[in-house]
């Protein structure tokens, strides 16, 4: 049995701990009301110690430092929140759970910007309760987007500012016809990465190609960190391939050394090769073997001033991070800088009801796009811009390496306003005979 002595001391604890309880609830409670009547709150959900959450970390800080810089918005500053959405790569959905909610409820964030990767169904629905807008950068999934359209009252809080599955597929089948505009080559073949990602756009591939008349006489896989691609060369040159579709992330290098060493007959076209290869870097990574290499590649990443606003934003993220940004870092800073400002100033409220009727009609140059349109989905607009149709609403440009610079090929438009043409390798290959 306990005595007076032991029971008083306990019930001591307990009152100490409903104290510091308390002044923390109040505390959180006082400080976000605080901080929501001040500024604007930022969330950012992301694995922060990954590759790309770090990047769109970068990317949102540095936006916001620039509105800051300038006064804010409304008359309020930024303030940027960060949580952690990942541990050691485990894409466990109850860390994921966690960070949203501590944005959403401990740090009362107004906005969040974030990579739902597949986990897009348990945001909407906290984000919907919450009444949140979410603006998306890492799935493509067509299942996300459709709810917006579906159950538009309960999922109108989810926007997405990067290509989805339907508007990568429709890219690929132009960017086939692009080819054989370009190129007058008809057998193709690919060679995919042993990962969902690509395993996905092969899938596609087996479909599209067939259905555009083109011949696919080769299938390749090989499994991750694979560096010799000797034998899938000899194999694709024994089936007669004249254009190679690459899929792949992370072995661009060793592939595309391998392709140049041999002197290939077959020219690489389109697929994936990463940023290794695809980046601004990839002359330097690749001993300058990516001569002919064409590849689809945002305009940041090719150093390619597509707007008034790609190479700036390159400029002032090298100068602020001392790294060359990647397209995960634009995406996330394209929000923050242009797309959210522009709805949050047109609506001239933080209401989240007026900002999302003036999201779906936005019209704002980015970086990666003269005219930044949502579809009635929540989607990133893609494809011919009617109002100027020289210029498309997002695209995804066609660059080929040539003497250590990507000069772009695809669209025709754009080839043609760069004073730029498609080139084939100097060695003996099937162009020889086209006339």
């Amino acid at each position: 049995m306990l005595n007076s002595r032991a029971l008083s001391k306990i019930q001591s604890i307990i009152l100490i701990a409903i104290i510091v309880v308390a002044a923390v609830v109040v505390y959180v409670f006082l400080d976000g009301e605080n901080h929501s009547s001040e500024t604007i709150k930022i969330g950012v959900l992301a694995d922060l110690d990954g590759f790309y959450g770090k990047l769109v970390l970068q990317g949102t800080l540095l936006a916001a430092e620039q509105i800051n810089a300038e006064g804010g918005i409304l008359g309020k500053h930024i303030e940027v929140v960060r949580e952690d959405n990942d541990i050691e790569g485990s894409r466990d959905p109850v860390i994921m759970n966690t960070a949203l909610t501590k944005l959403l409820t401990v740090h009362k964030v107004d906005f969040i910007i974030g990579m739902a990767a597949d986990q897009g169904f348990m945001i909407q629905e906290n984000i919907a309760k919450q009444k949140k807008i979410f603006f998306d950068i890492g799935t493509i999934e067509d299942a996300y987007t459709q709810r917006v359209l579906d159950d538009y009252d309960s999922y109108k809080y989810y926007f997405r500012v990067t290509f989805n599955a339907s508007s990568t597929f429709q890219g690929m089948t132009k960017g086939f016809l692009r080819m054989r505009e370009l190129i007058s080559l008809n057998k193709v073949g690919y060679l995919a990465e042993d990962m969902g990602f690509t395993k996905g756009i092969a899938e596609v591939l087996d479909v599209v190609l067939p259905e555009l008349g083109f011949d696919l006489v080769y299938k390749g896989t090989f499994p991750l960190g694979e560096i010799d691609f000797s034998s899938y060369f000899a194999a694709a040159e024994n089936a007669g391939v004249e254009v190679m579709v690459p899929l792949t992330l992370f072995q661009g290098i060793p592939f595309v050394k391998e392709y140049h060493d041999r002197q290939s007959p077959m020219i690489v076209y389109g697929g994936s090769l990463g940023s290794s290869v695809a980046g601004s870097e990839g002359w330097v990574n690749t001993d300058g073997k990516c001569e002919y290499i064409a590849v689809p590649a945002y305009a940041l990443d090719a150093v390619y001033p597509l707007t008034s606003k790609t190479l700036p934003f390159r400029e002032e993220y090298i100068e602020r991070w001392s790294e060359i940004p990647l397209s995960t870092a634009a995406f996330a800073y394209d929000i923050l800088r242009f797309i959210l400002p522009d709805a949050i100033r047109r609506a001239e409220t933080l209401e989240v009801n007026a900002v999302i009727v003036a999201l779906e009609t936005t019209s704002v140059e980015t970086i990666n796009a003269e005219s930044f349109v949502f579809t009635p989905s929540h989607d990133q607009m893609t494809g011919e811009n009617f109002n100027d149709p020289k210029y498309e609403y997002g695209i995804s440009i066609g660059f080929q390496w040539q003497n250590g610079e990507m000069i772009p090929i695809a669209p025709k438009w754009l080839m043609e306003e760069a004073g730029a043409s498609y080139i084939f390798p100097d060695w003996p290959g099937p162009w020889d005979n086209i006339n």
